[in-house]
C-alpha cells in the first residue's frame, strides 16, 4: 500500500519518513476498514459509478465488480465483530454496490445468488 512499509527505516528515504508508518503501529480496524474501503472504491469504478452514464462507462467491468464486491462482503463479514462504529457505513455502502451491481446487470442474478450474497445474505 501506498505510504506504509513494513520496516521503518528512515535512512532509506529521509524525506518520505514523515509519511510512513510501520505497519505494526496500524491498529487492526485501521488496516480493515482501509482494505474495505480501497475494495469499495475499485468496485464501484468497475460498476461505472465515477461516471455520468454507468452503462457507457469505459471502465465498466461487471465480471471484475463481481469479484470484488464478493472480496467486501466476505472481509466486512468475517471481520464484522472487529469492526465497531466502522460496521454499519461498510455494510451500507457494500449492500448499495450490491444493489447497484443487479440494477447494471443486463440478466440480474436471483436473490441470494448476486456477489458476495452468499457472506451477506440476499441484497434486494
Amino acid at each position: 500500500m501506498e505510504g506504509y512499509q513494513t520496516v521503518s527505516d528512515p535512512a532509506a528515504d529521509p524525506a518520505s519518513s514523515d509519511n510512513v508508518r510501520d505497519l505494526s503501529d496500524i491498529p487492526s480496524v485501521e488496516v480493515i476498514s482501509r482494505a474495505a474501503v480501497m475494495l469499495m472504491s475499485a468496485a464501484a469504478e468497475r460498476l461505472g459509478l465515477a461516471d455520468p452514464d454507468p452503462d457507457e462507462s469505459p471502465r465498466r467491468d461487471l465480471d471484475e465488480a463481481r469479484r470484488l464486491i464478493t472480496a467486501l462482503a466476505g472481509l466486512v463479514t468475517a471481520s464484522v465483530e472487529y469492526l465497531g462504529p466502522h460496521a454499519g457505513p461498510l455494510r451500507e455502502g457494500l449492500q448499495s454496490l450490491q444493489r447497484a451491481f443487479r440494477e447494471g446487470s443486463a440478466f440480474p442474478d436471483e436473490p441470494g445468488a448476486g456477489p458476495g450474497e452468499k457472506y451477506t445474505g440476499p441484497v434486494y
